[in-house]
């Protein structure tokens, strides 16, 4: 969301106007944590600690890290004051340091899961501290959900619309849909759908593999394949209708590049006949086409975009015939990595793997 609603050049811009907000613990990496840190040796700053059990390892190894940065910069009651934690309402590792610290807290509902909290305080407080409109957001989300459950009829429902058409697709050999975006900003968006729908359907040997490609660059990378691979694929493409700025091709009197053809045309028009034209080559080469259309890039209809594909995600994996709303194969990596790291009670597990090893 703050990627898709921000200036990609904001940090090269001076002081913005807003906090601006990096990440932890969506990784391991050394090197990365290591240079967060000593960005944040040079810059004030405070904490958004997520985690529904404060114990998942990528978040909990990062907050161990900032934790003891901000305790050793502001002091230990100058943290607490900078410090907010989202968590569980009543239990879990996080939220009793919380209590015991006294860190503000912010609730992650019980029955929502992580791919599915960006509309909860997890999403909306990052969200609300870069400088955006969360109430917009949630109006948006709002008006999405009245449309997805009051629909007269199946045809007028977007999101039951979306959830048969995949399904009918993957029955036809298609396993394979590719999320496409003409906006650059929208390179996250694609990021956390591919989360989304991977996590929810991908069980029990079913589901849809959920990729994502941003055009038309990766026309010049990916384009050759879609355009004539294995014919497993279907794209759903997110159309943009307005942008929010105006740049028009100017001429070039020697014309060198023979695009005088173009001049006085909007950026944007030249964008969308490239969209159009790359939606035609594709069906002409195998690859079904889907299209969602939203107004324009900003909170109101990121909203209604979030809770659409949530909703149709839901649908579309009770159409596949698994629950969408749990995760069971995620567990793997993490048993064979505490095992391999050695953590108490593991060590069957640990003799096994270093066998396979």
């Amino acid at each position: 969301m703050i990627e898709a609603l921000g200036n990609p050049f904001q940090s090269l811009q001076g002081k913005a106007r807003c906090p601006q907000i990096v990440f932890a613990g969506e990784n391991l990496s050394e090197d990365y944590h290591a240079h967060l840190l000593e960005l944040l040796d040079k810059k004030e700053y405070a904490v958004a600690v997520i985690s529904k059990s404060g114990a998942t390892t990528e978040p909990a190894i990062a907050f161990r890290l900032i934790r003891q940065h901000i305790e050793t910069k502001y002091g230990k009651e100058g943290a607490c004051q900078r410090i907010f934690a989202i968590t569980d309402a009543s239990h879990g590792a996080l939220k009793n340091l919380a209590d015991t610290e006294g860190y503000s807290s912010y609730v992650i509902p019980d029955d929502v899961g992580g791919r599915y909290s960006v509309l909860t305080p997890v999403g909306l407080l990052p969200i609300a501290a870069a400088g955006f409109d969360i109430r917009s957001l949630l109006d948006g989300a709002i008006r999405m959900r009245e449309i997805a459950l009051s629909s007269a009829g199946f045809q007028q429902n977007p999101c039951t619309l979306y959830a048969a058409v995949r399904n009918i697709l993957y029955r036809q050999g298609k396993f394979v849909e590719i999320l496409v975006a003409f906006e650059p900003n929208l390179l996250y968006i694609i990021e956390w759908w591919k989360q989304l729908y991977g996590e929810s359907e991908g069980k029990e040997n079913k589901g849809i593999f959920p990729a994502g490609v941003t055009f038309t660059s990766d026309l010049h990378s990916m384009g050759q394949y879609i355009q004539e691979g294995r014919r497993t694929l279907f794209e759903t493409v997110v159309s943009v209708e307005n942008p929010k700025k105006k740049l028009i091709v100017p001429n070039d009197p020697e014309n060198l590049d023979g695009l005088n053809f173009l001049s006085g045309k909007r950026l944007s028009e030249v964008d969308r006949q490239a969209e159009l034209g790359t939606i035609l080559a594709h069906i002409d080469g195998g690859v079904p086409n889907i299209r969602i259309t939203i107004p324009a890039v900003n909170e109101y209809y990121l909203g209604q975009l979030i809770y659409f594909f949530e909703f149709a995600c839901a649908l579309s994996g009770y159409t596949l015939g698994v629950n969408p709303f749990d995760q069971p194969g995620v567990e793997a990596y993490k048993k064979n990595m505490f095992a391999l790291l050695g953590k108490p009670g593991f060590e069957k597990e640990t003799a096994e793997l270093m066998k396979k090893l």
